[in-house]
């Protein structure tokens, strides 16, 4: 009997989102062909179930981990490598892949973790098997994603998509009137990598006027603020990283941005890769 967790579908952005990362590893998995010596992890840091809902009625989809698993052509993954941290989430994925990968479930390991824990782990493994080269998708819930995790990758063979929830996440803690609460404070300082003070200066401006009752301070928050933490997140990976891909801009109804969906890379070849995949049909 098959599993019937299902993951809830989050907007017609989250199907393009798949085939990016589909697309992209067929086109990876091309190149990596031809270099014989060369073994390829698969590493999803937030898996889920293996299934996609709208809702209870709809007709579950597969996500991005069957997706990848499905690939056979050019060749498959040497190791595919999965980390759910939700208990029900893991076993449901475990059983697809014992049900219906079974050529593949040798290969296919899904672990309960954290996924901070996980990437650190990958790091270590990377740099003791060098002849392994990773294409890591990062889709996280909100801003679980430390920045040390990623700093931990660094000058290493490792093709890396990430979510950034600019809009969704990171706007919602830089408040208007930047009052902003501590445990906001070191949730930002966590995920960014970055001091208090470089991200109040990066997203605040304040100056000082005359009144009739002396002088008052106005604060206000950037213009354009999501796009500029979009911007800020680039550059973040760019001191890890030798290049960013343009991002995948996913937007709400009401056409206000959610998330900033970029590939960091040592490669030159792996960036125009992502940018021939993202510019024509995605980028919004």
């Amino acid at each position: 009997m098959k599993p019937n967790t299902i993951n809830q579908f989050g907007g017609n952005w989250t199907e393009a989102k798949m085939e990016i990362v589909v697309n992209y590893a067929k086109a990876y998995l091309t190149i990596m062909n031809k270099q014989s010596w060369v073994k390829t992890l698969y590493f999803d840091g937030f898996a889920g179930s293996g299934l996609i809902g709208a809702n209870e009625d709809a007709e579950a989809i597969k996500g991005t981990a069957l997706r990848v698993l499905d690939i056979d052509n050019p060749k498959p993954f040497d190791m595919y490598y999965f980390v759910e941290k939700d208990k029900k989430n893991k076993e449901a994925l475990e059983t697809l892949i014992n049900i219906d990968y079974t050529h593949k479930k040798n290969k296919a390991h899904v672990v309960q973790e954290d996924c901070n824990v996980k990437l650190n782990d990958m790091a270590s493994f990377l740099k003791r098997n060098r002849a392994f080269r990773a294409l890591a998708f990062i889709d996280p819930y909100g801003m679980t994603v430390n920045w040390k995790s990623i700093e931990n990758l660094k000058d290493l063979g490792i093709d890396l998509w990430i979510l950034v929830p600019t809009g969704l996440g990171v706007n919602r803690l830089l408040k208007n009137d930047k009052k902003i609460p501590e445990a906001w404070l070191l949730k930002l300082e966590s995920f960014l990598g970055l001091s208090r003070d470089e991200i109040l200066s990066r997203f605040y401006s304040q100056k000082t006027i005359n009144t009739l009752f002396g002088d008052e301070t106005l604060v206000n928050k950037e213009v354009e603020i999501i796009q500029k933490i979009g911007n800020l997140y680039t550059e973040r990976l760019k001191t890890i990283f030798g290049f960013v891909s343009e991002s995948f801009v996913m937007r709400n109804s009401t056409n206000s941005i959610m998330y900033h969906f970029m590939m960091a890379t040592n490669n030159k070849t792996a960036l125009k890769l992502a940018n021939d995949i993202v510019k024509p049909k995605y980028k919004l």
